[in-house]
């Protein structure tokens, strides 16, 4: 089965491609609109498949984002889906075009990261070219941010117990492939502070639990002030005070991938020994205002960096009592 569209269709298409736009980006736009048109016609992917003449697994390899769609193919099943919009038709023939431009070799594509689950690959790829990150933690400071050191105390515990065994979770392997990532997922995004917005919303307790001791503490807690008072960050605190639920909401990331107004985010959760790349948009646009709410109720960053400010004064007068002893 095959649908074709004039010569004159083909002109529009030619001028969509963008090339400022990332690949990532773009074959995200794509599948997403793609799926969406499918669901709107109530149509399987098995439907489509046979439609198309093409097998269930392209479909669905496809959708999820495991490969680029070509123009060519993408043109039949834009008419297929209806989709009759020209300024639309051309936007996504562009998209495909550049979601199939070669792309240099990420850090996060290394074999020595195998192990780790497709959707934490995933969610650095996308925050790699992220315009705005959220980060809202009830437990520790949020990994991009992480110094190596603080990192390594909050996985290494379980490298003793654990053996590297396939598949566990926890095994030793594992570990060091996870405290790699978090250095070169550090490294990336430091280096992309002050291009893109970051806010990190964080629990109190994450400055009330010294991992690592006072001294590897007292090194995060200066070097979260420092990207604060270079202004490459936004933090804010939610002091136990408040009087506002939060036990409902467990630590998530929410990227945003550009665009106007939400939907154009999507969220990264660990949840106990898994974790979810979620991009349905009642979902992130519901964790996005979550986010924002949380936020105007927060202590203000100059209120929160005073907190800091004294939180690593008493870790430093420990040390000094631990030195004195």
């Amino acid at each position: 089965m095959r649908h074709l569209f004039n010569d004159e269709d083909e002109g529009v298409m030619a001028e969509a491609v963008q090339p400022n736009v990332s690949p990532t980006v773009a074959r995200r736009r794509v599948r997403l609109a793609l799926r969406e048109a499918r669901e709107a016609a109530n149509l399987t992917q098995l439907e489509v498949a046979e439609e198309m003449e093409w097998s269930l697994s392209k479909v669905i390899r496809i959708e999820n984002g495991d490969v680029s769609i070509s123009p060519n193919d993408l043109r039949p099943l834009l008419s297929y889906l209806k989709i009759k919009d020209r300024t639309q038709i051309s936007a996504l023939i562009g998209d495909a075009k550049i979601a199939r431009m070669r792309q240099h070799f990420a850090w996060w594509q290394d074999a020595a990261f195998r192990d780790i689950s497709p959707q934490l690959r995933q969610f650095f790829e996308y925050e790699s070219v992220a315009v705005a990150v959220r980060s809202f933690n009830i437990w520790y400071i949020p990994g991009g941010l992480q110094l190596p050191e603080y990192s390594r105390a909050l996985t290494g515990p379980f490298t003793d117990e654990a053996q590297p065994v396939a598949g566990d979770p926890l095994s030793a392997d594992r570990v060091e492939a996870v405290i790699a990532a978090r250095r070169l997922r550090r490294e990336a995004l430091l280096s992309r502070l002050g291009s893109m917005s970051f806010q990190t919303l964080l629990d109190e307790g994450v400055f009330m639990r010294s991992k690592g001791g006072p001294a590897l503490f007292a090194r995060q807690l200066k070097e979260m002030r420092r990207l604060v008072d270079e202004k490459l960050i936004r933090m804010r605190m939610l002091p136990f005070s408040l009087d506002v639920p939060i036990a409902n909401n467990a630590s998530f990331d929410l990227l945003s991938l550009g665009g106007v107004g939400p939907g154009n985010e999507v969220m990264y959760r660990e949840n106990g020994v898994t974790d979810e790349l979620i991009e349905d948009k009642n979902v992130t646009t519901r964790h996005l205002q979550r986010f924002d709410q949380l936020w105007d109720v927060s202590l203000d960053e100059e209120s929160t960096i005073s907190f800091v400010g004294r939180r690593i004064t008493y870790l430093e007068s420990m040390i000094k009592a631990g030195d004195k002893a």
